[in-house]
């Protein structure tokens, strides 16, 4: 067999992964008195560097969208997670993307301040979050936040020996946890110790560790059209799973949402819009929120996205050709590049994924019946003219229907990325 076409000839190139699309985060343990790890402080950085410089409100968001993209047990080893939390995130309800038992939500007393968020606050104990109050110096009206927190963080570096007597006894009929924070020195931790504290963060027990996740690079056609539906008073089921067609981002975060233990739900998905009738309408607003508010802002691989969406609808319309269902295929062509995106291995990603057992064997590079379109069309892209002739042959396909399936898709695939910016 030839292949003549020009538009296929060559294989597609990567582009260099940009910077922007390595989110970084911070991840801190806190320790109780036995030295074990009660659980961790995670905090968005801009870059591989152990701080940050810019909006808080944008940190909280990232961290959020990052725990549904990498999911908490990768990022904390199963432990409780402490988050920092904006006023923002608590007043839009981003933070019930989150599972509310392995959540403590951390408060800067400055900006918790009256009834109105106080009961917000209280809500938010009802659904199961813990709270902690974030480096509390004793002030005058905060005796509402002291009442429901779970935690008090204390600063050492800012209050000295005589100040956090006082606040002692200030706390004394709370039955809040202190813990001491920016514990650096081993006489700071005798005296955290001797002073009544029972959690411990800082340099005397490790470092800062910087884990860099790799991000799903978005596709910004698709974002923008969301957004004009995000703004509707009721989503319309099959105009956003059209939407989540050319969005690889938005498609892994809500599978990784259905079978994450927030949904608590073991069913085999086939379909993005089963996926989102399972996740329901409230959740998936607060889980695109998150990851739009965060994608925008950055840089994407283009040429990736491109990819992506070639190989899905690749898939879905040479379903026909095997009796193979399309909305499934479409979701195999997608995934597919979803390893090299994130740059994590497919089992990893896979023990995330609610899809058939089938359908994850083909990701995992299987040989079998789901997986035949995909494996022409990787041989196709590589150029690779031998492996596409022995699969015809196998397999009894039709090199022209392929071809006219590759050449459309890469047509559409083209025009649902263009967009201006």
């Amino acid at each position: 067999m030839a292949i003549e076409n020009g538009v296929g000839s060559l294989p597609l190139q990567l582009a260099p992964r940009p910077v922007e699309s390595v989110r970084c985060f911070v991840r801190q343990p806190i320790l109780d008195v036995r030295g074990r790890v009660h659980g961790y402080e995670l905090i968005f950085r801009g870059g591989p560097q152990s701080y940050f410089r810019g909006d808080g409100d944008l940190a909280t968001r990232s961290t959020l969208d990052g725990t549904v993209l990498f999911g908490l047990d990768r990022l904390t080893r199963g432990l409780p997670v402490f988050l920092k939390c904006t006023p923002e995130a608590l007043t839009e309800l981003l933070v019930e993307i989150l599972l509310p038992s392995m959540t403590t939500l951390e408060l800067q007393t400055a900006w918790f301040t009256g009834a109105k968020m106080i009961d917000l606050c209280r809500g938010l104990k009802r659904d199961g979050f813990r709270l902690a109050l974030d480096r509390f110096c004793c002030q005058k009206g905060f005796e509402g936040l002291i009442e429901i927190a779970d935690f008090i963080m204390v600063d050492l570096a800012s209050l000295s020996e005589s100040g956090r007597s006082y606040l002692r006894h200030h706390l004394r009929s709370t039955p809040a946890t202190l813990v001491a924070i920016n514990v650096h020195t081993r006489e700071d931790y005798r005296a955290a110790l001797n002073e009544g504290f029972t959690l411990f963060q800082g340099f005397y027990f490790c470092q800062v560790e910087v884990m860099k996740t790799a991000t799903v690079p978005a596709n910004f056609a698709s974002h923008v059209r969301l957004l004009d539906y995000l703004r509707r008073d009721t989503l319309e089921i099959n105009e956003v799973a059209r939407i989540l067609m050319l969005d690889t981002a938005l498609t892994y975060r809500l599978l990784r949402l259905v079978n994450s233990a927030l949904i608590a739900m073991r069913q085999e998905i086939r379909s993005i819009e089963s996926a989102l009738m399972i996740v329901g309408e409230e959740m998936f607003r607060r889980m695109a929120t998150l990851a739009i508010a965060t994608e925008l802002g950055g840089g994407s691989t283009e040429e990736l996205v491109q990819m992506a969406l070639v190989r899905a609808r690749f898939c879905d319309r040479a379903a026909s050709e095997y009796a193979l269902c399309g909305e499934e295929q479409y979701l195999l062509g997608m995934l597919s590049l979803v390893p090299a995106m994130l740059m994590v291995p497919m089992d990893d990603l896979l023990r995330n994924l609610p899809l058939r057992p089938a359908i994850c064997d083909a990701l995992r590079g299987v040989h079998n019946e789901e997986r035949i379109a995909l494996d022409w069309l990787e041989s196709y892209e590589r150029g690779d003219w031998a492996a596409c002739d022995k699969m015809v042959a196998a397999h009894g396909l039709y090199v022209e229907e392929l071809k006219d399936c590759f050449v459309e898709a890469l047509h559409w695939a083209e025009a649902a990325v263009k967009v201006s910016r």
